[in-house]
């Protein structure tokens, strides 16, 4: 096994971890990346505009893609899908913080996911 497929196999872990500790461990939770003013992910969402069923909807999404991201360490084949789908939406958390004019500082999770997740779409 090669340097770069080691570094390859952290960025997934550190990516899909992340993710599903965000939401399936922490999502009730207060941190200094929540939106607006938010103590929850709900109250996150809230902030952006954003119903309950599209939290779910996008959490959904979000864990998928990150189970994806593991199961590609594994199986190539899953690699292409979670990438793809955790940068996508890691651009859509972006714009919900630009959306209401929050600090850069709380889009930084969100920009750095969407760069390691396309750095293993080119590694």
């Amino acid at each position: 096994m090669e340097l770069i497929d080691i570094v390859e196999i952290i960025i997934k872990l550190v990516v899909g971890l992340s993710i599903l500790n965000v939401w399936l461990v922490n999502r009730n939770k207060l941190t200094p990346w929540r939106g607006g003013n938010a103590n929850s992910m709900q109250e996150e969402f809230a902030a952006y505009g954003l119903s309950k069923n599209m939290m779910i909807i996008v959490g959904t999404l979000k864990c998928l893609f990150a189970v994806l991201l593991l199961i590609s360490i594994i199986f190539s084949v899953t690699e292409y899908t979670g990438a793809i789908g955790i940068a996508v939406l890691m651009a859509g958390a972006i714009i919900m913080h630009l959306k209401i004019n929050d600090p850069i500082k709380k889009s930084l999770p969100a920009g750095i996911f969407l760069i390691l997740s396309l750095i293993t779409l080119y590694i």
